[in-house]
């Protein structure tokens, strides 16, 4: 159990050190160009899923906060049983890095409301003598990767957006964000290997019998 508990502490650390940073020397949508114009450290909140993306409404935020606390808990009861059933390194790893992401993304839309005042306009104040900006469970999350790598338009030649401005990457995303993303992806690239069945030992018998029998 050690290792899952490393990831997860690990990218927590990195990832909430990172937002509070953000939002104690940055005001909303303030940015620093680290790269040119291709990574940039932009300042934003969301009130929805990752990468930005929203999920309308104030009963929306509350069902998505809510949501997101029970997939946690399925998501550290399932990684518990594949440490106990000794899975495949590779799959304790994954699900220790979506683990740790969701958690990640939850600190924020539960607590960041209640600990951090607006950013709108001036810096946060952590822990504001007023009160927060919002109220238990109503928090948004912090977001501040930005790569805007390729920028045009399309061909007019392509159905439905041809002529239309693009970014590529647009969406703005946090270190919770890119952990989640990488244990999806190596479950997807190496699901093969991951998931690969091992010999029973009915099989190795009925593999015996076939080879007596053709003998």
């Amino acid at each position: 159990m050690r290792r899952p508990l490393i990831i997860i502490l690990t990218v927590l650390l990195i990832d909430q050190a990172l937002k509070f940073w953000i939002k104690t020397n940055m005001y909303l949508g303030q940015e620093y160009h680290i790269a040119g114009d291709w990574f940039i450290i932009h300042f934003t909140e969301n009130n929805g899923m990752a990468f930005g993306l929203e999920f309308a409404g104030e009963y929306g935020k509350l069902f998505l906060s809510l949501f997101r606390i029970v997939a946690v808990i399925g998501i550290g009861w399932y990684l518990k049983r594949l440490v106990i059933e000794k899975a495949h390194p590779l799959l304790v790893t994954s699900m220790s890095l979506i683990l740790a992401g969701a958690i990640g993304n939850i600190i924020d839309s539960t607590f960041y409301g209640m600990i951090f005042s607006s950013s709108d306009f001036r810096l946060a104040e952590f822990l504001p003598t007023d009160g927060g900006y919002s109220s238990l469970l109503h928090g948004k999350v912090v977001d501040m990767f930005y790569f805007p790598i390729f920028k045009g338009f399309l061909p007019d030649w392509i159905p439905f957006w041809g002529g239309d401005y693009f970014i590529f990457f647009r969406p703005v995303f946090n270190i919770a964000d890119a952990s989640i993303s990488i244990g999806v992806g190596l479950i997807l690239v190496f699901q093969s290997l991951i998931f690969k069945k091992e010999p029973t030992k009915t099989d190795d018998h009925s593999q015996e019998d076939t080879i007596s029998k053709g003998i």
